[in-house]
């Protein structure tokens, strides 16, 4: 089972993510952080385990309030050896400039007439499926037709950041029983290494988490014990992805 650490940015700093209320979402304040400069968050859950891997959210490029490509572009360039998978929404097909990242595209963010820009990517990039009060959200292709589908799926269960409910784990369970050929990815709720270790029960090998790192509920014994839970070696890590020809 491998964390992936999650930072959600909104106007220029990192937020405390709840039950997809966006508006609501305040400055990262926690016993692992008082900060809520993105640098210092990073360093901080640095400072728990050594992660390869983070999660960032751009929250005004999600939902159309502008964005933090500058930000983000100094981040990628501070921490050359962490692949970040940055979500910024509906992202037209463009050459990175950054070999260690990794587009996320989620569904919120597309409608059926949209979907087609996906191609470009060449599955290049993560999908998220997004979820809200069992709603799928967006193009509803993107759920009913796997053509669209990359390796790497998320399901982000929105109303369950942040809300200490635990992951939709039944959600997750259907999903990997009907594409067991996809690596899901679980997004939302993760309360702490019990319900880690039920997701890898289930066929679910990478979460992303933010508040259990934060609060430290999930310790560094714990991802060292978790790490021992490896996927299948027959689905490729994510960081692996990554175009080769991008410099």
């Amino acid at each position: 089972m491998k964390i992936i650490p999650v930072i959600d940015l909104k106007d220029s700093v990192v937020v405390h993510a709840r039950q997809g209320n966006r508006e609501l979402y305040q400055p990262i304040n926690t016993g692992l952080c008082k900060s809520s400069d993105i640098f210092q968050v990073i360093d901080a859950f640095l400072g728990i385990y050594e992660f390869d891997t983070f999660y960032i959210a751009d929250l005004n490029a999600i939902t159309g309030q502008g964005g933090h490509n500058p930000l983000i572009a100094d981040v990628l360039t501070r921490f050359p050896h962490i692949t970040f998978w940055i979500d910024q929404g509906c992202q037209p097909y463009a050459q990175r400039a950054h070999g260690n990242t990794l587009p996320v595209l989620g569904s919120e963010s597309y409608r059926d007439e949209s979907i087609a820009e996906i191609k470009a990517y060449k599955n290049n990039f993560i999908l998220s499926l997004d979820y809200a009060n069992s709603k799928a959200l967006g193009a509803p292709s993107l759920f009913a037709d796997p053509s669209f589908w990359p390796e790497n799926i998320i399901i982000m269960t929105l109303e369950r950041v942040g809300s200490n409910r635990g992951p939709d784990l039944n959600k997750l369970t259907e999903f990997c029983r009907k594409n067991p050929d996809k690596n899901f990815i679980a997004a939302g709720g993760i309360r702490h290494k019990q319900d880690l270790m039920a997701l890898s029960e289930a066929g679910i090998h990478q979460a992303l988490v933010a508040s259990a790192l934060h609060s430290g509920i999930i310790k560094a014994e714990d991802i060292n014990i978790l790490g021992k839970v490896s996927a299948p070696s027959s689905r490729p890590n994510p960081r692996d992805v990554v175009n080769p020809n991008i410099a």
